[in-house]
Parts: structure tokens; C-alpha cells; sequence
């Protein structure tokens, strides 16, 4: 039955998500038709046949298509679609396991300081550029590592991580590097205005290069995350009950924080910091699912791939782009007022 579920929810998202994902790729300055969109992306499929006693490969959807439009296309507009659907993903699923890690819909991936330690790590490269491997990705991904290790590390003692000392850790944590970020940006010069457009969290620069950054680390950890689904539902009746029905808590605990953290990473790394998705998604997908978590992980990804990719379609949409961490937060502001008068921000 909770298969089934899945299977159907996932399938019906994910044929939105193919819809949101052609709609977007033909809407922009140049305008491209829906059919010259699914020429471009079905052109290059190849099947094998039969002929002459060989196999021989063909392009059954192949099409004559403006070597311009192909450009636009696979170039420009894919890679940033592709990575807005990886990031809404990753932040959605890290928001769900944080909503349920704390059983607060309020909750959401940059809880515990992961978003403050990647701007960080960002900012800190952009002041002061280093030759190394990937960049700006690399400090900020180290970045958010470091930050989540070190509330981890204030917040668990005698082998014990209480879920209200991390809260607290990941706040007072958020608030110091908010400090430190101010002070890089004072001495940022003539970089000031790329580390603030980095601060509010875009998707302009997308490549393919990143894309093949985020999506392995995001699909693995994520896949863990889908394996601890179950334990998850479980601690949600409170750790004592958990700990009575077979569940290591504080392993399960350190696992679902870890890989979370990581997911959050690879995603702030590559995108800059976008708020809202890991909090708006989750929640509104546990309404229509449920609070099973073997259902709400994978749909709450999902959506967040939806909401992300149609949301950065409106960040460009008008005669100048803004970055779609303004266009989530004016979305997600409201929200959250919402949740704050709501009886469901007390408890899942």
C-alpha cells in the first residue's frame, strides 16, 4: 500500500515536473515553441535496429531545429533548469527530514547554522580567490561542513545530542557567522556586489560543469536519507518510544543530521542560499500525503524540484532578473506568518 502511494505520487510529480521543465525551457528572451523544445531534447535519443545483419543506431526524434535554438537550448537554459530542480530537490528533502528530526514544521535545512557556514565559505573566496579544485563551490560546500560539525559537536555530550541543545547550538552558531560575514563584505572592495548577489541565492550562472558537481553527492545522500525513512517515522513518537521499538536513536540521530547536512550543502554550494523551499514544500506535502515519512521524503523532493524551477522561471521572467531566493522568500514569508498562526506549528 505505502509503495503503491509512492509510486503514484511520484509519477504524478514527476510528470509535472516534465511539463514545468518544458515550459521553462521555451520561455525567455528568445521565445522557443513547445515543439522546437521537444525536438532538441528527443533528438539526440538513440534506439538500435536491425540492418543488414548489424545493429545500427538511429534518431527516431530527430528533427530539423536553428543551430541557434539548440544552443539556447542545451546550453543555457538546460543547465540552469537542471540545476534548479537538483537544488529544489536536495533542500526540499533535507527540509522534510529536519521537519521531522525536530517535529516542528517550522524547521527547515539551514536550522543548524549549514546555510550561514556555506555564505562563509563563499564570501571568504570571493574576498580572497584561492587556486583550487571547483572554486567558490569547494569553500562554501567545506563551509557548511564545518558549521554543522561544530553545533554537533557544542550540542552532544556523554554521547547524548538533545534535539533542544542542537536547536540552540545551530541559533547561537547562525548569529556568530552572520558577524563574520558582515566583516568579509566591509572588506569585500570592489567584490561587495558579487558576494551580496551570492547571498541571495541564484541560479544565472548554472552549468553543466555544476550540475555534475551537485547531482551525484545529492542522489546518494539522498538515497540514505530514503533508507532511514522508516526510523524517522519512529522518532517521532519521542525517543524513549523509539529506543523501546529497536531504534538506535542517537545513531539514527547522527546519521539523519550528517547526511542531511550534506544534501543542504552540495545544494547551498552550487546555488547560494534560497530560503524558504525546505519550509514551504515539506509542509504543504505532508497536508496532501500525510506525515508518513516513506511518502513525504521522495514526494517533498520532488515538489521542491517543481517549485524551484517554476519559481526561478518567474526570478527571469521580467525586463530584469532578480535572483529566485527574492522571488521564494516573498513567497515563503507569508507562509511562515501563516504557520506561526497555525495550531500545526506545535507538533507534526
Amino acid at each position: 500500500m505505502v509503495l503503491r502511494r509512492t509510486l503514484a505520487w511520484s509519477a504524478a510529480l514527476g510528470a509535472l515536473l516534465v511539463a514545468v521543465v518544458l515550459a521553462s525551457t521555451a520561455f525567455g528572451y528568445a521565445a522557443i515553441g513547445p515543439f522546437e523544445v521537444a525536438y532538441v531534447l528527443l533528438g539526440r535519443i538513440r534506439v538500435p535496429t536491425a540492418g543488414g545483419g548489424s545493429v545500427v543506431w538511429i534518431r527516431p526524434f530527430a528533427a530539423e531545429v536553428p543551430r541557434s535554438t539548440e544552443l539556447i537550448v542545451r546550453q543555457i537554459r538546460l543547465p540552469r533548469i537542471a540545476l534548479g530542480a537538483i537544488v529544489g530537490f536536495a533542500l526540499a528533502a533535507a527540509g522534510t527530514v529536519m521537519q521531522g528530526f525536530f517535529r516542528n514544521p517550522m524547521a527547515d535545512p539551514s536550522i543548524i547554522g549549514v546555510s550561514s557556514g556555506a555564505a562563509v565559505g563563499a564570501v571568504a573566496f570571493i574576498v580572497v580567490p584561492l587556486s583550487v579544485p571547483f572554486g567558490r563551490p569547494a569553500f562554501a560546500f567545506g563551509g557548511a561542513l564545518i558549521a554543522a560539525f561544530l553545533v554537533y559537536a557544542v550540542a552532544t555530550e556523554g554521547g547524548r545530542t538533545p534535539v533542544a541543545t542542537l536547536l540552540l547550538a545551530g541559533i547561537a552558531l547562525q548569529t556568530f557567522l552572520g558577524a563574520v560575514i558582515s566583516v568579509l563584505l566591509l572588506s569585500a572592495g570592489d567584490d561587495l556586489e558579487t558576494a551580496v548577489y551570492w547571498l541571495m541565492g541564484h541560479l544565472h550562472d548554472s552549468t553543466w560543469g555544476r550540475v555534475r558537481l551537485a547531482l551525484p553527492i545529492v542522489a546518494v545522500f539522498f538515497l540514505v536519507l530514503l533508507a532511514y525513512a522508516r526510523d524517522l517515522n519512529v522518532l517521532l513518537l519521542g525517543e524513549s518510544d523509539a529506543h523501546t521499538l529497536g531504534i538506535e536513536v542517537e545513531r539514527t540521530k547522527r546519521v539523519l543530521l550528517a547526511t542531511s547536512s550534506v544534501v543542504t550543502a552540495a545544494a547551498v554550494a552550487v546555488s547560494g542560499v534560497i530560503g524558504f523551499v525546505g519550509l514551504i514544500v515539506p509542509h504543504v506535502m505532508r497536508l496532501v500525503v500525510g506525515p508518513d515519512h516513506r511518502i513525504l521524503l521522495p514526494t517533498s523532493a520532488l515538489a521542491g524540484a517543481v517549485f524551484l524551477v517554476a519559481t526561478d522561471t518567474v526570478a527571469r521572467s521580467g525586463p530584469t532578473e532578480v535572483p529566485v531566493g527574492i522571488v521564494t522568500a516573498a513567497l515563503g514569508a507569508p507562509f511562515f506568518l501563516y504557520l506561526l498562526r497555525s495550531r500545526e506549528v506545535h507538533a507534526l
